[in-house]
């Protein structure tokens, strides 16, 4: 199974990533943009997926970044999986309104469009980058879990993002033990280069659920005990060092994205300095590695 032609990006994407500035306080852009009816059909999403079509090369089109988000099963038992969407989660706001403001603020290719991807070797085959919401409540079949090893062995990279506490965490970890099971989730420190690849980060970003910013209370109902309700990023490496798979636990970079234009003091607070940013670093990082 082959990915793509390169497992680094297009040298004019690289360039377009490091002329960005590099203050992770202040992007430039405005909202609102957009109000709760912002869909796939709507005026605003119709306009912008048009910007971004016009904005491609002709006879270029594939050379531009692909947002994908992952489909999967969902084991919605315990009490986190109680009331989730799984894959679906802030889908399809959150997938409009980042690839749009990727469009915005930054000079590379963004394909418009939504991207549901089924783990199937012609679909997975597509996409270099993949994106999953709800990942503690994800369940794998072996020929799933098989065919993502693939998938990541041969390039391919996963951000994990949308999932809170210790139980989640352990339904989590599981899975992936399922795709990798003589591999280890790495713990990564604030000095890795990816929190400062593009724009730099004294600590580690942490996006809280909308619901529970506005109650200003921690997620509950999880359970934190091992981990505490600090951000953890993981990620999963190769053989050769390369960062096969990011893990964003206690985050939720999906709601950043989704419900920027909601509440101002949240969009100040986390969608233009955390949410959007540090995308583009993970975004830079792994594909340049």
């Amino acid at each position: 199974m082959t990915f793509f032609r390169s497992a680094a990006l297009p040298g004019w994407f690289v360039l377009a990533l490091l002329i960005l500035s590099a203050n992770a306080q202040n992007l430039g852009i405005s909202r609102p943009r957009f109000g709760r009816s912002y869909d796939i059909t709507s005026p605003y999403a119709i306009e912008e997926q048009e910007m971004m079509q016009k904005a491609l090369t002709p006879g270029f089109e594939e050379d531009s970044f692909t947002f994908a988000r992952l489909k999967f099963d969902t084991d919605m038992g315990g009490r986190y999986g109680r009331g989730r969407r799984g894959w679906q989660d802030d889908a399809p706001e959150a997938d409009l309104s980042l690839t749009y403001r990727l469009f915005q603020v930054t000079t590379f290719k963004i394909h418009p469009g939504l991207n549901y991807v089924d783990i199937t070797p012609k679909e997975l085959a597509k996409y270099p980058f993949v994106y999953v919401a709800g990942a503690g409540a994800m369940a794998f079949s072996d020929a799933d879990a098989g065919l993502m090893r693939r998938y990541l062995l041969n390039g391919g990279f996963m951000m994990a993002d949308d999932f809170w506490g210790d139980e989640a965490w352990t339904h989590f970890y599981a899975e992936m033990k399922r795709i990798f099971p003589d591999r280890e989730p790495v713990e990564l420190t604030v000095d890795h280069p990816i929190f400062h690849s593009v724009y730099p980060f004294a600590k580690e970003p942490q996006i809280p659920s909308v619901p529970y910013f506005w109650r200003q209370t921690s997620y509950d109902p999880a359970d934190y005990f091992t981990k505490d309700h600090s951000p953890h990023f993981y990620a999963i490496f190769d053989d050769k060092n390369r960062m096969m798979a990011l893990i964003c636990h206690n985050n939720h970079f999906g709601d950043g994205w989704e419900h920027e234009s909601e509440n101002e003091d949240y969009f100040k607070m986390y969608s233009e300095p955390m949410g959007y940013p540090m995308f583009i670093n993970i975004l830079e990082y792994t594909m340049t590695h």
